[in-house]
């Protein structure tokens, strides 16, 4: 066998030779920095930005749908935590949803059929007994014209008077008592009932079609018992979408923004509940006409956080003025007490660990989602800005920022655990 070669030591005597320095060529250097934009490269960023583009004209063409898609997205996380309840008795999954959604509807046409004789009743006694109140309003507006109120609402019939005494050579041969009584020519009720019809269209425009409305409430129905019955099927199909070392934060997000969306759906049906009864049993107290049908729609609007509250006072302010001023000033001041009540201990009560939102961004983003989408888009907005919010927090202020914020409003430390 042959010895291998012996490798001979260096000789640390003689100086290391100088590295060769190879002269670098700046047309080459300019040429491997420069930025290449390859056939492929531009084929694909065209085909992503125009991608894009049809997918925001799709979702501008077909607003109305996405829109009652995301609300029966969100009917569907409250459904799926029923359901959950539902497992611990061995109930399948399908079954669950389909019962929890069924029953609700069914105590809906049930407490609906128990209350729709006095609803109809107090319904015609509204429609019949608002316009008076309204001319009421207006007499008593200007008889007291030095007031803000009838700075506002006094001069409106100040005009029409003036044009027919105009019309009769400068003196009124109309007696008072018949100007008074007159409530057919009323310069506010015309002037509120062009803008209230101009805003029903533009606002409810899905209900002139009763086959969209119709149409509208089985798509909420469906979505909620499939998404109640297998929540995990659509999580795993969207996190699917996503790069595989961006799935575990993606899939956190989505978490986060679900149990959100869950809590303030219930949060906000049983404050619809609480204050619809509260404001019936009111209104009842103080002997307002049609109290059942205006504490319904006190129920109802309370789904629109901020502007729905004002909009169920109005109509009830304006009963309370059949009566007397006094017991207008009466129920404003209970709708007023009411709301205080709801936001300092019923909603924060229920919302305990849920999303603070803040209130400018709230009304800022309904007023946005009205202006764009109409009375669908007031409904969606507040639930679309807290999920906003879960995903900005999340994304952008920990993972951009690498500050640790609280995503809900319980303490940042509990909020980072893992479930």
């Amino acid at each position: 066998m042959t010895e291998p070669a012996r490798r001979e030591p260096p000789d640390l005597s003689r100086p290391a030779a100088a590295p060769v320095r190879v002269l670098a060529d700046p047309a080459r250097d300019r040429r491997r920095r420069a930025v290449g934009w390859r056939s492929k490269d531009i084929l694909r960023t065209a085909a992503l930005v125009m991608a894009m583009y049809l997918g925001l004209r799709l979702l501008w063409f077909a607003n109305a749908l996405f829109l009652t898609a995301f609300i029966g997205i969100l009917f569907g996380l409250a459904v799926s935590s029923g359901v959950d309840h539902l497992t611990r008795w061995r109930i399948p999954r399908g079954v669950g949803a389909a019962l929890v959604v069924l029953s609700f509807i069914g105590l809906l046409v049930g407490f609906g059929a128990w209350v729709a004789p006095t609803i109809r009743s107090q319904a015609v006694e509204l429609r019949r007994r608002l316009p008076e109140s309204i001319d009421r309003l207006e007499a008593w507006a200007s008889r007291h014209n030095s007031g803000l109120l009838g700075s506002v609402l006094g001069p409106a019939g100040t005009p029409a008077r003036r044009d027919s005494a105009e019309t009769t050579g400068g003196a009124s041969t109309t007696p008072p008592a018949t100007t008074t009584a007159d409530t057919t020519s009323s310069p506010l009720r015309e002037r509120m009932s062009k803008q209230l019809s101009g805003a029903s269209r533009y606002l409810f425009p899905f209900l002139s079609s009763t086959f969209a409305a119709l149409g509208g409430v089985l798509i909420i129905i469906f979505l909620a018992i499939y998404i109640g019955a297998d929540p995990e099927l659509y999580h795993r199909g969207v996190i699917a979408l996503f790069p595989m070392r961006a799935r575990g934060r993606a899939g956190e997000v989505l978490t986060a923004m679900a149990n959100t969306l869950r809590r303030w759906l219930v949060t906000q049906l049983i404050a619809m509940v609480a204050i619809g009864s509260v404001t019936t049993i009111v209104l009842l107290v103080l002997r307002v006409k049609a109290a059942f049908a205006l504490g319904i729609l006190a129920g109802l609007f309370e789904f629109i956080p901020t502007v729905g509250p004002i909009l169920s006072a109005l109509p009830a302010i304006a009963m309370g003025f059949l009566d007397s001023p006094e017991k207008a000033l009466y129920v404003a001041f209970a709708f007023w007490g009411i709301q205080f009540a709801e936001n300092h201990l019923l909603i924060p009560l229920l919302m305990k660990g849920g999303v603070d939102v803040p209130p400018a961004l709230t009304i800022l983003s309904q007023a946005l989602m009205a202006l764009l989408f109409g009375f669908i888009g007031l409904m969606c907005a507040v639930p679309l800005l807290a999920a906003v919010l879960v995903a900005v927090k999340m994304l952008y202020v920990e993972g951009v920022v690498g500050e640790n914020v609280s995503v809900t409003n319980e303490d940042p430390a509990k909020d980072a655990a893992p479930a």
